[in-house]
């Protein structure tokens, strides 16, 4: 019998070190290996229904553009695929024990938003979002580290985000999240938003699902 395989698409959202935000985010959307198209498929209907041009981000969302993204989380909430994030305040993250750095950090956190979610009886292709010019060593110290754990992992690479609607819609959940962790609710479309999700989670955004939730699952790293 052929084992199921997930596709997972990463993000990562006010990762670096000294950007000033107070939140470092890593998540993913997850769907099944033979969805992908059908997913892709029905978002691309639904750019054409509201005639929404370009790569979908979270910074480009308006209330001109409201109805789309509005229509995007729904389809999000109705269908089978899964979002997964894991959340630090970088306040509490000490880089100055010996042998630690930020890059080290973010490596154990990728692990965590992974590590939890993959299940040995099927198979995985992780997909991450490019970001600079060091993402090749990256994803080699990436690879590393999961490769210890995981032999079902099948591809681990890194694409632009514009070759793929799942990557765009993770980013579109995750600057949500992001969005009102931060408490800068300047937006009311923005805003709007985060109260669809909301709705449709029935759950509080600041704090830690349960481990078996698995639709809108996060995390909240307690760090020592």
């Amino acid at each position: 019998m052929q084992q199921k395989t997930f596709n997972i698409y990463c993000d990562e959202s006010t990762h670096l070190e000294n950007d000033g935000m107070p939140y470092m985010i890593i998540a993913y959307v997850s769907s099944a290996w033979n969805q992908v198209k059908i997913h892709s498929g029905h978002i691309m209907m639904l750019r054409e229904k509201h005639n929404f041009k370009g790569e979908i981000k979270w910074s480009k969302l308006s209330e001109s553009n409201y109805p789309f993204y509005a229509d995007l989380v729904d389809y999000f909430f109705a269908t089978d695929l899964n979002f997964r994030a894991v959340i630090v305040d970088k306040t509490k993250i000490d880089n100055s024990r010996f042998g630690y750095t930020h890059n080290d950090f973010y490596y154990r956190m990728y692990y965590q938003l992974l590590h939890h979610k993959i299940d040995m009886e099927y198979t995985y292709n992780i997909y991450l979002d490019i970001k600079d010019t060091c993402s090749y060593r990256k994803i080699n110290k990436l690879r590393e580290i999961l490769n210890i754990d995981y032999s079902n992992i099948r591809n681990l690479q890194f694409i632009r985000s514009h070759e793929s609607v799942l990557l765009q819609l993770s980013d579109v959940l995750m600057g949500a999240l992001n969005y009102h962790l931060r408490r800068n609710f300047k937006m009311i479309a923005k805003i709007k938003i985060v109260d669809k999700i909301k709705h449709h989670t029935k759950r509080p955004l600041e704090l830690t699902t349960p481990k078996t939730a698995s639709k809108f699952n996060l995390f909240f790293i307690e760090l020592k």
